[in-house]
Protein backbone atom coordinates (compact mmCIF):
# COMPACT_ATOMS: atom_id res chain seq x y z
CA UNK A 1 0.00 0.00 0.00
CA UNK A 2 2.87 2.35 0.82
CA UNK A 3 4.52 2.33 -2.62
CA UNK A 4 1.16 2.89 -4.32
CA UNK A 5 0.54 5.90 -2.10
CA UNK A 6 4.01 7.29 -2.82
CA UNK A 7 3.56 6.93 -6.57
CA UNK A 8 0.19 8.66 -6.27
CA UNK A 9 1.91 11.54 -4.49
CA UNK A 10 4.41 11.83 -7.31
CA UNK A 11 7.34 10.02 -5.74
CA UNK A 12 8.52 7.26 -8.02
CA UNK A 13 11.38 5.72 -9.86
CA UNK A 14 14.27 3.91 -8.29
CA UNK A 15 13.53 5.20 -4.81
CA UNK A 16 10.22 3.31 -4.62
CA UNK A 17 11.90 0.15 -5.85
CA UNK A 18 14.26 0.27 -2.87
CA UNK A 19 11.25 -0.30 -0.59
CA UNK A 20 11.31 -3.94 -1.67
CA UNK A 21 14.00 -4.39 0.97
CA UNK A 22 11.18 -4.26 3.54
CA UNK A 23 9.45 -7.22 1.90
CA UNK A 24 11.36 -9.64 4.12
CA UNK A 25 9.72 -8.05 7.16
CA UNK A 26 6.17 -8.38 5.82
CA UNK A 27 5.20 -11.26 8.18
CA UNK A 28 6.52 -9.29 11.16
CA UNK A 29 4.52 -6.21 10.14
CA UNK A 30 1.43 -8.39 9.70
CA UNK A 31 1.78 -9.87 13.19
CA UNK A 32 2.31 -6.44 14.74
CA UNK A 33 -0.75 -5.10 12.90
CA UNK A 34 -2.90 -8.01 14.09
CA UNK A 35 -1.69 -7.46 17.65
CA UNK A 36 -2.76 -3.81 17.49
CA UNK A 37 -6.14 -4.77 16.01
CA UNK A 38 -6.61 -7.35 18.77
CA UNK A 39 -5.71 -4.79 21.43
CA UNK A 40 -8.20 -2.30 19.97
CA UNK A 41 -10.90 -5.01 19.90
CA UNK A 42 -10.14 -5.82 23.53
CA UNK A 43 -10.41 -2.16 24.52
CA UNK A 44 -13.70 -1.67 22.66
CA UNK A 45 -15.56 -4.88 23.45
CA UNK A 46 -14.01 -6.87 26.30
CA UNK A 47 -12.47 -4.51 28.83
CA UNK A 48 -15.08 -2.82 31.00
CA UNK A 49 -15.10 0.95 30.63
CA UNK A 50 -14.01 2.95 33.63
CA UNK A 51 -15.48 6.39 33.14
CA UNK A 52 -16.19 9.06 35.66
CA UNK A 53 -19.72 10.43 35.57
CA UNK A 54 -20.01 13.00 32.81
CA UNK A 55 -16.98 11.80 30.81
CA UNK A 56 -17.20 11.53 27.04
CA UNK A 57 -16.48 7.78 27.10
CA UNK A 58 -19.75 7.29 28.97
CA UNK A 59 -21.90 8.52 26.08
CA UNK A 60 -23.34 5.60 24.02
CA UNK A 61 -23.08 7.53 20.73
CA UNK A 62 -19.32 7.94 21.22
CA UNK A 63 -18.86 4.23 21.86
CA UNK A 64 -20.94 3.38 18.78
CA UNK A 65 -18.86 5.72 16.60
CA UNK A 66 -15.63 4.25 17.92
CA UNK A 67 -16.82 0.77 17.04
CA UNK A 68 -17.90 1.84 13.54
CA UNK A 69 -14.52 3.44 12.89
CA UNK A 70 -12.80 0.33 14.25
CA UNK A 71 -14.65 -1.95 11.81
CA UNK A 72 -13.97 0.40 8.89
CA UNK A 73 -10.27 0.31 9.76
CA UNK A 74 -10.41 -3.51 9.97
CA UNK A 75 -11.97 -3.60 6.49
CA UNK A 76 -9.15 -1.44 5.09
CA UNK A 77 -6.54 -3.62 6.81
CA UNK A 78 -8.17 -6.77 5.41
CA UNK A 79 -8.13 -5.26 1.92
CA UNK A 80 -4.44 -4.47 2.26
CA UNK A 81 -3.62 -7.94 3.61
CA UNK A 82 -5.45 -9.60 0.72
CA UNK A 83 -4.00 -7.30 -1.95
CA UNK A 84 -1.53 -9.90 -3.25
CA UNK A 85 -4.51 -12.12 -4.08
CA UNK A 86 -6.25 -9.59 -6.34
CA UNK A 87 -3.25 -7.52 -7.48
CA UNK A 88 -2.84 -9.47 -10.76
CA UNK A 89 -6.21 -8.12 -11.89
CA UNK A 90 -4.69 -4.63 -12.16
CA UNK A 91 -1.71 -5.57 -14.33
Amino acid sequence: FGPLLLVTLGLGGAWVVSLRALEAYQPLFAVITLCFVGYAFHQLYIKPRQCAPGDVCEIPVVIKRQRIIFWLAVAVIAAMFSFPLYAPIFY
